[in-house]
């Protein structure tokens, strides 16, 4: 089990790829993979950060990565109030096209095999098959 606590500032995100490249140099993950954990992980982060916590410093954002044969399962939860994912702006759509929000979820529903959820929506829990 890999885990990262940031607090929620933009500088704290920037931790993420230095976080993936250890996950992947102890668990011999594909360069392909490793990309799409890095992009899943980097977009859960920022939604936590900015949209979850608010940029409050003083709130933390938990990120858990455990890793067994067959997935790649990746927790990411923030102190936030929460939100309706069933809300959020579907980016295809042509009133949404220029909205800068809503393409983060929209990318980690896409990329990942399963999403889930939790907690009145501050968890977000996403699966990569190996």
């Amino acid at each position: 089990i890999f885990r990262l606590s940031l607090n929620s500032t933009y500088k704290e995100s920037e931790k993420v790829p230095d976080f993936v490249t250890e996950i992947q140099e102890k668990s011999q993950l594909e360069e392909d993979t490793t990309g799409n954990l890095m992009l899943l992980l980097s977009e859960a982060v920022t939604n936590a950060i900015v949209h979850g916590n608010k940029l409050d410093e003083k709130k933390k954002v938990e990120v858990e990565v455990k890793i067994n044969s067959k997935q790649i399962i990746s927790t990411v939860k923030d102190q936030g109030k929460g939100f309706n994912p069933e809300a959020a702006n579907d980016p295809l759509k042509e009133e949404n096209l220029l909205k800068d929000s809503g393409r983060g979820i929209f990318l980690i529903e896409e990329i990942s095999d399963s999403v889930d959820y939790l907690d009145n929506g501050t968890t977000i829990q996403f699966s990569l098959n190996r």
